[in-house]
């Protein structure tokens, strides 16, 4: 079974308060659903597209487990929080 990520590329955070209230909430529901936190902020240079402040990968063991833990509840009680206070691109892919 392939494995599957979540790549979130943050383009904008206007209220860093959020974002921290959002990643505390955020983080047990992902591990809850056997999410990894691959790449979590840190050093990164944009080559090509939007300069981004943030960039986060999440590995699932499949495919559906992703898109299971984006749809539940809990995720998108804890997703609320960002609303109005960051602009993001988030994708679910399924990887090799």
């Amino acid at each position: 079974m392939k494995k599957a990520y979540w790549v979130c590329i943050y383009e904008k955070i206007i209220d860093a308060e959020k974002l921290k209230e959002y990643a505390l909430r955020a983080k047990p529901v992902i591990e809850k659903f056997s999410g990894k936190f691959l790449v979590r902020g840190g050093k990164n240079r944009t080559n090509e597209g939007i300069v981004s402040p943030r960039v986060i990968v999440v590995e699932f063991p499949n495919y559906n487990s992703a898109l299971e833990c984006y749809d539940s509840i809990d995720y998108q009680q804890a997703h609320n929080v960002l609303e109005g206070d960051v602009i993001r691109h988030h994708q679910i892919v399924e990887g090799n």
